[in-house]
């Protein structure tokens, strides 16, 4: 018996065959014709023939069947959504629930925001999939490193650039490149004075630069950015904190405030440390493609 592609398989495919079409410089990823192409080509008897946008209250995309008599398969997404980076996520990730779910669930999906920006896998695995997929999907990995490599050291204008390269939000671009540097940052999300979720690269995870999850809301710095929103100039900034601010050693806060959504992003860069083995009765996540909801800073 065949095994199923994983979310990493299915996107490793289409990017072949995308790179043997158009080239390795082939960014953003047109995915409208890519979804109706490519499924045309692979499953003839159960395409996808429609993308396309349309009011949805209370939902960013969906996967649909067709209707009676006809063949296939439809995606719509939320036209009234101002963010290209978020349509073109949306677009992926139900792309993603195409390729791996639609067996299983035939009737389709309807996904809200909190489908396709939340990724800890405990929230349901089929979403969680498909964002691993959309992920993959749009930012190929071995690209993205040619754009911000390794080692390099980073702002938030060359994760902007990777941002406008592969036409996704900023966090998502954050995000990818949290999955593979070499150096110690912890991405933080919050609103009102108190994170939301945060994620950090694997160096400074393993050098216990993360914040926990298992109790109680997590106050922000009072020397934090956020909270400090006269030092931003165009809804940004960087600074340099002393230790005990964010943690206890110097780290350097970079800020964006995300108006449409009503939260600031920060990215905290800590100097390179050697890791440590970290023991507790709760692992934290060590994989890229899960969103990690905050709740207990961890002291150290």
């Amino acid at each position: 018996m065949t095994r199923p592609f994983s979310p990493e398989r299915w996107a490793f495919e289409i990017t072949h065959v995308l790179n043997a079409a158009f080239g390795a410089d082939r960014f953003p990823i047109d995915i409208p014709m890519v979804a109706r192409e490519y499924t045309a080509q692979r499953f003839p008897d159960d395409p996808i023939i429609s993308v396309q946008g349309d009011n949805l209250p209370g939902f960013d995309g969906a996967l649909f069947k067709a209707p009676a008599g006809r063949k296939g398969w439809g995606i719509i997404y939320n036209s009234r959504l101002s963010s290209k980076g978020r349509i073109n996520f949306t677009l992926a990730h139900e792309f993603g629930h195409f390729l791996l779910h639609r067996l299983a669930y035939p009737n389709g999906f309807r996904c809200g925001e909190q489908d396709v920006v939340r990724w800890d896998s405990e929230y349901g695995q089929v979403e969680h999939q498909a964002n691993v997929f959309a992920a993959n999907f749009l930012m190929p990995l071995d690209d993205f490193r040619r754009q911000i490599a390794p080692n390099a050291e980073v702002d938030l204008d060359m994760i902007s650039h990777c941002a406008d390269r592969y036409r996704v939000s900023l966090i998502a671009a954050t995000l990818r490149w949290l999955s593979y540097t070499g150096k110690r940052a912890v991405l933080v999300v919050s609103r009102d004075g108190f994170i939301l979720w945060a994620r950090s690269s694997t160096p400074a995870l393993k050098s216990g630069a993360f914040f926990r999850t298992s109790a109680g809301p997590i106050e922000i710095p009072e020397a934090s950015l956020p909270l400090n929103p006269g030092l931003l100039v165009d809804g940004r900034a960087s600074i340099e904190h002393a230790a005990g601010a964010w943690f206890r050693e110097p780290v350097r806060e970079m800020t964006v405030f995300a108006e449409q959504y009503d939260f600031a992003i920060s990215l905290l860069l800590l100097d390179d440390a050697a890791p440590f083995d970290w023991t507790d009765e709760e692992a934290e996540p060590d994989t890229y493609d899960r969103f990690v909801p905050v709740a207990r800073r961890r002291e150290w």
